[in-house]
């Protein structure tokens, strides 16, 4: 089912509410990986660009960096990269968000925060421990080209081929990995355990991956980085059953790294 209006910041609410409901429930954290502080997309429907933002973020946290990302410069590049779909001119996926920064360059957070007015002009220059870079010369400081795979499970299609998903925020026509569903499942399970991050994607919305948990009857969750601020019994976080994660996922981009051989 295709979800309408603000579904990046509304489409999956009852979803998170769910997971907001169990939080009466003692969840034992089996990994969490550290990550930036939870930004806020307000209205905006850039939800695959806070949660692919966010695994970049994540990972170079593990690898002993620090970077925190502006969402916000993505939606203004939008400009420059229209989408076709008019009613929903902000909607894409997570390789968007890498074909964006391949193109357009990415900047700090602190100069374009969230709350960034349009006053707020919008940077020609990353200034960085007393160097000057381009957006781009930055971007591909903090993410090479090709680093991250976008990786699917589409059973109609054949295995271990790049494909084009067919749904509409795919409006790039980008190719993705299409891998059994287990087998996708247990390197994104192999990948977190292995500290590295995932972004995930369903139909209406996205979010960064940072850990695994249990609840008392040793049912399996995934731990989300959300992008809705910090409100809820998780500060920002959600609890989302793994058979719920699995069942809505759409696509998934990992570290070619973090996949594994």
């Amino acid at each position: 089912m295709r979800l309408s209006g603000l579904a990046c910041a509304l489409g999956v609410a009852l979803v998170l509410a769910g997971c907001g409901e169990r939080s009466q429930h003692q969840f034992t954290d089996e990994v969490l990986l550290p990550m930036t502080p939870v930004k806020n997309q307000g209205k905006t429907e850039l939800c695959w660009a806070y949660a692919m933002l966010a695994t970049i973020e994540t990972e170079h946290i593990l690898r002993g960096d620090s970077v925190n990302l502006s969402p916000v410069y993505i939606g203004r590049m939008l400009s420059h990269h229209p989408s076709p779909n008019a009613e929903h001119p902000q909607r894409a996926m997570g390789q968007t968000l890498l074909n964006m920064i391949g193109k357009y360059g990415i900047v700090p957070y602190d100069v374009l925060p969230d709350d960034a007015t349009p006053e707020l002009v919008t940077p020609r220059w990353v200034f960085m421990l007393g160097a000057r870079y381009t957006p781009q010369e930055f971007a591909h400081s903090v993410c090479a080209p090709d680093e991250y795979l976008s990786l699917t499970s589409w059973p109609d299609s054949p295995y271990y081929r790049k494909i084009e998903v067919p749904v509409p925020d795919n409006w790039e026509h980008n190719r993705l990995l299409n891998v059994p569903l287990d087998t996708l499942r247990q390197r994104v399970d192999r990948a977190l355990r292995r500290r590295h991050p995932v972004c995930w994607e369903s139909r209406g919305h996205a979010m960064s991956v940072v850990g695994m948990a249990r609840d008392e009857h040793q049912t399996p969750y995934y731990i989300m980085k959300n992008s809705w601020g910090t409100s809820g019994p998780h500060d920002g976080l959600a609890y989302m059953p793994a058979y719920k994660m699995w069942k809505d996922m759409i696509a998934i981009y990992m570290t070619a790294e973090a996949y594994g051989d």
